[in-house]
């Protein structure tokens, strides 16, 4: 009797690479941080983790123009996904560059803090690519882990555990909602893809189905949460405010470009011929958190605040691009991921340096004076607030023009109104960041508490150790005095930060370039927009 051939599913392994290297690249990041040696752990898992996102960045490059479906059809390989994959790898190495020195790695161990942030871009990547149900719940469950780990990282401080906390009770929440709407969409259209739910929307004629309206409600719900989509944003200014700030860069960015690169794809294909009933609710919701972003942010002293409720608004204008259903709504939603991301990773990268180099934390106040005193800082932050507030020649400016168009093309120029009143608003607490750096006076600095020395150690022991926290190790008794004041941790310290200010040059120059020159990322755009292929 001749034995039966048994034969596996086919695996594009080209296509299935990106992932894979990320993968392999977060198990060797979290074994070396395992290692014996202060130099491994401190320089080596960073380095490593950044040659990690190099191959991730490099193997996505490689597959674009591809457009094909992998893992028995869960995932789709196309330009929209792979250019949202570069978008995850620039705020991934940015993040990994702001936290160099930084307490939260040297707090949470450097292997671990490390490898969480290489999982939650694992999530982003399969988020991004869903084009099934189970594929879309667990990136997003496989995104948010990691965050709410990452978030709680800086444990001598309690506004860090506090914004753990948040997070992963307010996430759970939201997962649960969406998970609920997902079942119920299941149910109505008796398919988990997205190509057959599409299929039973425009030939069954489910959408008055009340079980598919009430899966799209919180299908939104859930999605709005992790969005940051008013009124669904409470967790956002906490959290922001409470982690690491460059996980908050890293989250601010990131995270919203994943949320949306899935609400692209749901809605535009799984649901494209239900628009005309979702797209008015979505409509409100964009007009409704453009407002509340923009008016929240106004009495902010807090930076990290500031930029919190700044992100509920760019998340409305975001939604614009959304609601109209084309493929030019697309694009411009992809560009405007793009300089979002420019322009948020500057803002961030010179509040993580005003934190090392003032004991203000994240206040308003820190960036009183550096025009005159640090240029280096305050020009990356001028264009990145001239950029988020949408002021000509900038890549702010180009995107919301962008989202205008699609507005009006799309018969909803009334949004595209609001989108105008808002950014009209956001002048009032961008401009107020600006003049802080530029027309007021720097205060005058306090007296920096010095370390005492350890108990039973010799002067020449002690100054090793200040070597060591040099390289980015927490200062034991001023940091537990500065947690018990409230403070964060180690910033009455002064310390270089070239690689900071690198990245604060680096993506402040970005957000002007592309104002000016912008047709690189034009392309790439139009190349995602094509990969749904929308009218």
């Amino acid at each position: 009797m001749t034995p039966l051939a048994v034969s596996g599913p086919p695996i594009d392994f080209a296509g299935l690479s990106p992932l894979a290297a990320l993968v392999g690249g977060t198990c060797v990041v979290l074994l070396a941080g395992l290692l014996p040696g202060r130099a491994i752990r401190v320089a080596g898992v960073p380095l490593l983790t950044l040659l990690t996102i190099a191959a991730f960045a490099g193997l996505s490059i490689w597959q674009l123009g591809e457009s094909k479906s992998i893992i028995a059809g869960a995932l789709r390989v196309d330009d929209l996904a792979l250019l949202l994959n570069l978008l995850f790898a620039v705020a991934a190495a940015a993040c990994v560059v702001l936290s160099w020195r930084g307490l939260a790695p040297e707090e949470a161990g450097h292997g671990e803090y490390h490898a969480l942030l290489l999982s939650s871009v694992v999530g982003m990547v399969v988020l991004a690519g869903a084009q099934n149900l189970v594929a879309l719940f667990l990136g997003l469950e496989l995104l948010s882990i990691p965050l709410y780990v990452l978030c709680a990282t800086e444990l001598r401080r309690e506004t860090s555990l506090e914004s753990g906390l948040k997070y992963l009770i307010i996430g759970s929440l939201g997962s649960a909602t969406l998970l609920y709407g997902l079942a119920l969409i299941y149910g109505a259209a008796g398919d988990t893809d997205f190509s057959a739910i599409a299929d039973a929307v425009g030939t069954k004629d489910i959408v008055g189905d009340p079980l598919m309206l009430t899966g799209i409600g919180l299908v939104v719900v859930g999605l709005g949460f992790k969005a940051s989509v008013a009124p669904f944003h409470q967790w956002t200014p906490d959290v922001y405010e409470g982690a690491p700030t460059p996980i908050t860069a890293f989250m601010a960015v990131a995270t919203k470009a994943a949320a949306f690169g899935v609400i692209l794809r749901f809605f535009d294909v799984a649901l494209i011929d239900a628009q005309l009933d979702w797209a008015p609710a979505l409509a409100a919701l964009a007009a409704v958190t453009i407002v509340v972003g923009n008016v929240g942010a106004l009495g902010q002293s807090s930076l990290k605040r500031l930029l919190a409720y700044s992100s509920v608004a760019q998340a409305g204008y975001l939604l614009v691009g959304v609601v109209v259903g084309t493929r030019l709504g697309l694009q411009a939603t992809v560009f405007y991921l793009a300089v979002y991301l420019a322009m948020n990773l500057a803002a961030f990268a010179v509040i993580v340096a005003r934190e090392r180099e003032t004991d203000l934390g994240d206040d308003i106040s820190a960036m009183a004076g550096i025009g005159a005193t640090r240029p280096w800082l305050a020009w990356p932050m001028t264009l990145a607030m001239l950029s988020l507030a949408g002021i000509p020649a900038t890549a702010g400016f180009v995107g919301k023009i962008y989202l205008i168009d699609a507005a009006v093309d799309g018969e909803y120029a009334w949004l595209g109104i609001v989108l105008v009143v808002g950014s009209m608003i956001s002048l009032a607490y961008y401009l107020r960041v600006i003049a802080a750096m530029w027309m007021r006076e720097a205060p005058a600095t306090q007296a920096l508490v010095p370390r005492p020395a350890m108990a039973g150690g010799s002067p020449e022991a002690d100054a090793e150790e200040d070597v060591e926290h040099e390289g980015g190790k927490h200062e034991g008794a001023e940091d537990e005095e500065a947690a018990r004041s409230g403070a964060e941790p180690g910033v009455g310290r002064k310390r270089s930060t070239p690689e900071v200010t690198a990245v604060a040059v680096l993506f402040g120059a970005a957000s002007l370039f592309f104002g000016i020159i912008p047709s690189p990322l034009f392309d790439l755009a139009r190349d995602a927009g094509a990969a749904i292929g929308l009218v």
